[in-house]
């Protein structure tokens, strides 16, 4: 029998283009498209029973437009959860470098003109406190 130092592993991980999709993302997904493969089945059973004029034809008709309004709302569901995971979770977006440093240019300015307005006891912008003032 031959045995060997360094075994070769089963698989190599490589790196994916893409991320992976949160698990309730995912879940959501996975139940949209059962929805509408369910509601394509039902869809082609009313239109095959219509075509028959079979009795089957009606009560398939109407499990179709159900189908199709549960499938709607299960599409819908997908979107809503991953708009609540972005929300809740971030999603990391890194402005161009242009905008962050024009960003906290403003930011330094205003700070610096808060605290020579400070040190000089008054407000930063007197236009503001006459436009308070003249305001109908």
């Amino acid at each position: 029998m031959e045995t060997v130092d360094d075994p070769q592993p089963l698989w190599t991980e490589e790196p994916v283009g893409t991320p992976r999709m949160p698990d309730p993302v995912r879940n959501a997904a996975v139940r949209a498209v059962i929805s509408v493969s369910v509601t394509l089945v039902a869809t082609m059973v009313a239109v095959l029973g219509a075509l028959a004029r079979a009795w089957m034809a009606a009560p398939s008709v109407l499990l179709a437009i159900a189908c199709t309004i549960a499938a709607t709302w299960a599409v819908l569901d997908v979107w809503v959860t991953r708009q609540v995971w972005n929300q809740r979770h971030g999603v990391l977006s890194s402005p161009s470098s242009a905008a962050r440093r024009l960003r906290r240019e403003r930011r330094r300015a205003r700070r610096a003109g808060r605290a020579r307005a400070r040190r000089t006891g008054r407000t930063a912008r007197p236009e503001a406190r006459r436009d308070l003032l003249f305001r109908a």
